[in-house]
């Protein structure tokens, strides 16, 4: 069997990596070698970026009319190869095609809002704010960006990043994720097909080494990474010692909260989904919930319906979850959940040894449901990244919404309630970046920002919305003043004042 070999992308050109490190794409419900992936040696990490800074000087003048043409046809190639993009998806991560298919459609939100470009970049102007002076701001482009992924989104966390960036005139390098990078490499493929001209994208590939690199280089102007938060720390404090502009969206311990008052059967299945879908492998998803007053009667429910869940691997359309991404995450997974029995949480239902037939060696967990949970477990603690659930109970709802401020983590919240007093003191009580009010997954649609905050994020500005033109620009004020021609100055001004 021909493996096939992912390129870099230097200039606008497929390139081998140099690297003797080279590592295997699996398919994680059944191990085969799908693709396999180079760690870029450093000098081929320079040379994309050397090509980025040296398209920026031509890019940076093309007109906004332009480049949003650009992203409107971009746009439409997306949507016209969903199909062979959910493919890729599912076939290195595993997740189920409509799942994937579901976040293509995320991911062509953010190209969408990139094509809004002619009127996210306008400045401001204060017109005669003294004698025949204006003033006037241009949002600038910085010049190369950054953007590191994670596994979890390959089509939506780039989309979150380079559309955007490239839209407003910088020049952008990507290193996607290893572990299922064949997906983003037909995205990237299809901004080329759009128009994306020759260095202004290059794609480079590896683990820790290739990451430093690129946040410790000089031509770097921003970085922006979604990952985990032990990684995302140590970016955002090089990155920030190198005097760039960094965003990193990092872990998360999501709560949702089901009020007594909340339409049962939406709340059960909602939270169901939103914890165990994509087997529990989405920075947002609810792996924690607090069930309040007489809805602690639900538990019982809640687990015959978990039950009923299927799993299968992602081709399968009828299957509710597929595998984890890898055995490493499959044993992490299974080690947790061994440490919350160990830790005295009741295991009520248990995901390990799940048999899928005609697949006995792909990354399966189960549903998993432990009620009894306290928030010294590690199941509580720690962000499993697994179809795990951890149900606890609280009197009312300032009490949960005390459970949820008392954590770390800000990266998003819901509540399940048919009450609007209970759904406005919640979205104004509750010390969470991002809030569903009946949703489960709070990610807002993306000509909104993502706002996770606390220990889920690091800087101030978020991708997508306002905020993600904010970031990849810099902001220039102009004060000018234009004299009628023969006017004459009588004397010299010393004085700070604007007359």
């Amino acid at each position: 069997m021909n493996i096939p070999k992912t390129p870099m992308i230097i200039n606008g050109e497929q390139v081998e990596s140099a690297s003797g490190h080279w590592v295997d794409v699996l398919n994680p419900a059944t191990q085969e070698v799908v693709a396999q992936v180079p760690f870029a040696t450093l000098d081929e990490v320079d040379a994309a970026v050397a090509n980025a800074k040296q398209a920026f000087s031509s890019w940076r003048n093309v007109s906004v009319a332009k480049r949003q043409a650009i992203m409107l046809k971009f746009q439409q190639l997306v949507r016209d190869n969903t199909k062979e993009l959910a493919e890729l998806i599912s076939l290195e991560h595993g997740k189920t095609l409509p799942d994937a298919e579901g976040e293509v459609g995320r991911g062509l939100e953010a190209i969408e809002n990139a094509c809004l470009v002619t009127k996210l970049q306008l400045g401001e102007i204060a017109d005669n704010v003294a004698g025949n002076v204006n003033v006037y701001t241009l949002n600038k482009p910085l010049g190369v960006g950054v953007g590191i992924t994670a596994f979890n989104f390959p089509i939506m966390l780039p989309c979150f990043m380079f559309p955007i960036a490239i839209a407003c005139g910088n020049t952008f390098v990507l290193k996607p994720s290893e572990q299922d990078p064949s997906s983003t490499m037909k995205l990237v493929e299809l901004a080329f097909e759009a128009g994306v001209p020759a260095g202004v994208l290059n794609v480079v590939h590896g683990g820790a080494d290739v990451a430093n690199h690129l946040a410790d280089h000089p031509d770097i102007k921003a970085l922006s990474f979604i990952g985990s938060s032990h990684v995302g720390t140590s970016l955002y404090q090089r990155a920030s010692n190198t005097g760039k502009r960094a965003q990193c969206m990092m872990g998360a311990k999501n709560h949702a909260v089901i009020m007594p008052d909340a339409n049962k059967d939406q709340a059960i299945n909602h939270m169901l989904g939103s914890c165990f879908g994509a087997a529990g492998q989405r920075c947002m998803a609810n792996s924690v919930v607090i069930l309040v007053g007489e809805a602690r009667e639900w538990l019982p429910e809640m687990v015959e319906r978990a039950k009923d869940m299927i799993v299968g691997p992602g081709t399968n359309r009828e299957a509710d979850l597929g595998p984890l991404v890898s055995p490493q995450a499959q044993a992490r997974v299974e080690s947790l959940i061994a440490t919350g029995v160990e830790q005295g949480a009741t295991l009520m239902l248990d995901g390990r040894g799940v048999k899928v037939d005609g697949y006995p060696n792909g990354n399966f967990v189960g549903p998993t449901l432990f009620s009894d949970v306290t928030t010294e477990m590690d199941i509580y603690t720690q962000e499993i990244f697994g179809p795990v659930m951890c149900v606890m109970g609280a009197d009312d709802l300032e009490s949960a919404t005390d459970i949820i401020n008392a954590n770390a983590n800000g990266n998003g919240t819901a509540i399940f309630t048919n009450s609007g007093w209970n759904a406005r003191w919640f979205e104004n009580n509750v010390d969470v970046g991002q809030v569903g009010i009946n949703i489960p997954i709070a990610v807002p649609v993306a000509y909104f920002s993502f706002t996770g905050s606390r220990a889920s994020k690091l800087g101030d500005l978020g991708p997508n919305g306002q905020q993600a033109v904010q970031f990849w620009t810099q902001t220039k004020t102009v004060s000018a003043r234009w004299f009628a021609p023969g006017t004459t100055s009588d004397k010299v001004h010393t004085t700070i004042s604007m007359k």
